[in-house]
């Protein structure tokens, strides 16, 4: 090594030591920034990955919560009630829909299957909800239900990577990896983006992860109970001001080196050293149910319902983009067989954690600026598998939003008269990502990432925003 280079190695390494590690000059920075009384050249690269970054344009939501139900909702059961499916029940399906491809049935030797449910007009918009919700139909003028969601993946595997990352193979970035990477962080001691989950997932964690983004932009799995983050307490040898020098150490070292390369993985391997050691104090608080009045426990319930409050809790604390997986394993929506009981189970999982979340973010005033979207991979189909399943069906199915300037007490387009295909405003997974980018303030085209020689984004090269959903 020459002396020049000594020389300069040794001046960074004082300078760094001069400026406490750069870490407090960071940190004034990143704070400045998130209150808006500074603002870096729009062409520059933050220092740090999660450093807030300005929007496109003004935002309506600042924060999500995706509820994601693995394994395909039955849209025909649920938010899209058919008359003619109950009418024609047991008789074979017109010819029309005889081409269809679906996973493992042939429709033209299937039987039509009517709904078992029972529907309700709920609220002053009048919105048909089945009644296995029956807290959730008490929220009906907050849900923008659009029974017109669309793609062509009828597998459960490609299809939930192409709800999560916007395309049906593996390897692309995540919704919340977006959000992080285009925005920035709100939470100084939090993850940008948090993940929860009770079953293993059929394609994997990397439907949360970056993709080709840095990896500090992935979702960080949290659980429920004493330890929901793993690894996040220090060592019991190791505490206080003796390990705020140790990392102070590391970092220092790492930011030597990071001064003679340009190295985004390192650069989100510094960041996430320095989260972490925040993490230790404000992640266990977060996360702490029992901080929460026996009321508002009450209200929520158990299992996916303590996931919905843990939501509430993080986006409280400034986290952007929490996602609950309900199911997974072969404890899914997935109902090839005993449809409606199955189906019926999960409404009844669900419904308690939904409504709260719902009136307990509204009654804090953060439902305006909170998206709640409820989705799953697919719906079913109108016709049997077996004797009383369905099959899955992604060319025509329901979800709904709520919050973040969404358009409340509404339902948006429809299925043919017995829920095989959109027809009416159909709205494709793109469309959808770009409505929801819109509004955190992303124009989805401009949110970019380039990678093998081309710019990637979310949505691919489609979607549109769905003007009609926002309020």
């Amino acid at each position: 090594m020459s002396t020049e280079t000594k020389s300069s190695l040794l001046s960074r390494r004082d300078w760094l030591r001069h400026a406490g590690g750069g870490l407090g000059a960071l940190a004034l920075t990143s704070l400045l920034v998130r209150d808006g009384r500074l603002q870096a050249a729009p062409s520059a690269a933050p220092a740090n990955p999660l450093a807030p970054r300005p929007p496109h344009f003004a935002p309506k939501a600042k924060a999500v919560i995706y509820l994601f139900m693995h394994g395909g909702p039955s849209h025909v059961d649920i938010f899209d009630p058919k008359p003619a499916l109950t009418k024609f029940d047991g008789q074979a399906p017109p010819s029309e829909y005889h081409s269809l491809k679906l996973q493992f049935t042939d429709v033209s030797k299937q039987k039509l299957m009517g709904s078992q449910q029972t529907f309700s007009r709920c609220g002053k918009s009048g919105l048909e909800i089945c009644d296995s919700l029956p807290l959730l139909q008490q929220c009906a003028d907050d849900l923008c239900v659009v029974r017109s969601m669309h793609h062509d993946v009828f597998n459960h595997t490609p299809a939930i990577w192409m709800l999560n990352t916007g395309s049906s193979l593996p390897g692309r970035a995540s919704l919340g990896a977006w959000l992080s990477y285009g925005l920035g962080s709100m939470a100084d001691n939090l993850p940008a983006f948090v993940v929860m989950h009770t079953r293993p997932l059929k394609p994997g964690p990397g439907v949360w992860g970056s993709g080709f983004l840095p990896a500090v932009y992935q979702g960080t799995p949290i659980g429920t109970g004493p330890a929901p983050i793993p690894y996040v307490a220090p060592p019991a040898a190791l505490g206080g001001e003796g390990q705020r020098a140790v990392l102070n150490y590391v970092q220092e070292m790492n930011r030597a080196h990071a001064a003679e390369r340009a190295d985004n993985e390192l650069d989100a391997r510094i960041a996430s050293y320095e989260l972490a050691f925040r993490m230790q104090s404000a992640a266990p608080e977060a996360v702490d149910l029992a901080r929460e009045s026996a009321a508002t426990r009450a209200l929520y319930g158990d299992g996916f319902g303590e996931q919905c409050l843990i939501a509430r809790r993080l986006v409280e604390r400034g986290v952007r983009c929490v996602q609950i997986y309900h199911g997974g394993d072969n404890e899914d929506w997935d109902t090839h067989g005993n449809n409606h009981q199955g189906q019926t189970k999960r409404l009844h999982e669900v419904d308690r954690g939904c409504a709260a979340l719902l009136q307990d973010l509204s009654a804090r005033g953060l439902l305006e600026d909170t998206l709640v979207v409820w989705t799953g991979e697919f719906g079913r189909t109108p016709t049997t598998e077996g004797k009383n399943g369905r099959d899955h069906n992604p060319y025509g199915y329901s979800m709904w939003l709520a919050g973040g300037g969404i358009k409340g007490g509404y339902t948006h387009g429809a299925t043919d008269e017995l829920g095989f295909r959109a027809v009416e405003q159909p709205v494709h997974v793109h469309d959808l990502n770009a409505t929801l980018l819109h509004q955190f303030g992303l124009n989805h085209e401009r949110l970019t990432w380039r990678h093998e020689g081309r710019d990637f984004r979310l949505t691919d090269v489609f979607g549109n925003v769905v003007s009609d959903l926002l309020a």
